[in-house]
């Protein structure tokens, strides 16, 4: 409504006007109510707020003005007014597809929020140890398997920084990738009564605990991502023949499983009692008119609460987890790794080995046994 009144003062007639007045009015608002900013923003600052305030505009925009095609996603890009042709050289360049830019933009946001945050800081004087300084935060909440792309990205930004003049040295050789060790952590799997606790904990009277049971039996049962959960359609159902397809996995390849008995039936009760009626063909759709599809972030995060609210502890709740979950599961069955490995679309054997530090049985019995018989 802010905006809205915002807009006409400002000569806004009709629909079609509103577009170019959402930044003045983001502009407006935080330099009179951008106090509100602190305590308000999840990850704090006046970017985030800004972010905070946009959202909802656009999700009006994408109502009002569906030819225009306003993502869902749609943020200003980091460093747009200083570096403004650094993404399109992403594409032009690299050829780095849309899912592999937005995660550029994530990453540059940290640095771009934490130069906002040093006095008379930007770009053109940013120094060797501010930039170890911005490591050294990124550092202290991220694991070293989230520093390396964030560190990969940040040495190309570099790069090109001194490549196109705005900087007169290549700060790039100060950022160091961090040591990762292959198999050097556990994978964050809960066992098979924190399954059961986490399925009894889901009130499958209402419609989105309907549905959100439903997604919970399927990444349990089959491991799935939550990209191929989120791109599945009521096409990959064979009810006739009681089969499952996963047309969309990581490694590029189809699976196909059979529909057990308790996925079958939690999808048969979300869908003719759950689902909102919708002309979509995704299996799993928000609940919020106008029912879009879920993205696969919305499921991580939807699984993640009610991890939560079972009173499971696990470090970063997610879809994952019960992808690892179900993977532990079959090693503890005894199944080999490379059949789990194709059960749950592993692209490389390599990828299922940390899965063995948890079979607990048969590292105990090759601790205290003669470990040569089962090697």
């Amino acid at each position: 409504m802010n905006f809205a009144a915002f807009a006409a003062q400002n000569g806004a007639a009709c629909p079609d006007d509103l577009p170019a007045h959402v930044d003045p009015f983001v502009q407006m608002w935080l330099h009179t109510r951008g106090h509100q900013a602190e305590g308000r923003s999840r990850r704090g600052g006046l970017s985030s707020f800004a972010d905070e305030l946009r959202r909802p505009i656009l999700q009006l925009l994408r109502r009002l003005l569906p030819e225009r095609g306003f993502s869902r996603t749609v943020r200003p890009l980091p460093f747009a007014e200083t570096v403004p042709d650094f993404f399109d050289a992403l594409h032009e360049e690299r050829g780095l597809r849309p899912s592999t830019l937005q995660l550029y933009a994530s990453h540059l946001r940290l640095l771009e929020r934490f130069l906002q945050r040093q006095d008379g800081i930007d770009l053109q004087t940013l120094s060797p140890s501010e930039l170890e300084a911005f490591m050294r935060e990124c550092s202290a909440t991220q694991t070293p398997a989230s520093l390396a792309p964030l560190f990969s990205h940040l040495r190309i930004f570099l790069r090109y920084l001194h490549r196109e003049g705005l900087l007169n040295v290549d700060l790039s050789v100060h950022v160091d990738g961090p040591r990762h060790y292959r198999l050097a952590t556990l994978p964050r799997a809960i066992n098979w009564d924190d399954i059961t606790q986490l399925l009894a904990a889901v009130d499958r009277r209402s419609a989105v605990g309907k549905r959100d049971y439903a997604l919970l039996v399927l990444l349990t049962t089959y491991g799935l991502r939550a990209r191929e959960v989120a791109a599945l359609t009521l096409e990959d159902i064979d009810w006739v023949h009681e089969r499952l397809a996963v047309p969309a996995r990581k490694g590029g390849h189809a699976s196909a499983y059979p529909l057990s008995p308790g996925v079958g039936e939690a999808l048969v009760e979300y869908l003719q009692h759950g689902r909102a009626t919708s002309n979509q063909r995704a299996v799993f759709l928000r609940m919020p008119a106008p029912h879009d599809p879920m993205t696969h972030s919305a499921i991580s995060e939807c699984v993640g609460k009610r991890i939560k609210r079972a009173g499971i502890a696990v470090a970063r709740p997610g879809s994952h987890t019960l992808r690892h979950s179900c993977v532990t599961r079959l090693v503890e069955r005894g199944f080999s790794l490379k059949a789990i490995g194709d059960y749950v679309g592993h692209r490389h054997p390599k990828s299922t080995q940390i899965y063995t530090k948890l079979d607990l049985e048969a590292l105990r019995e090759l601790a205290l046994g003669d470990g040569e018989v089962l090697l």
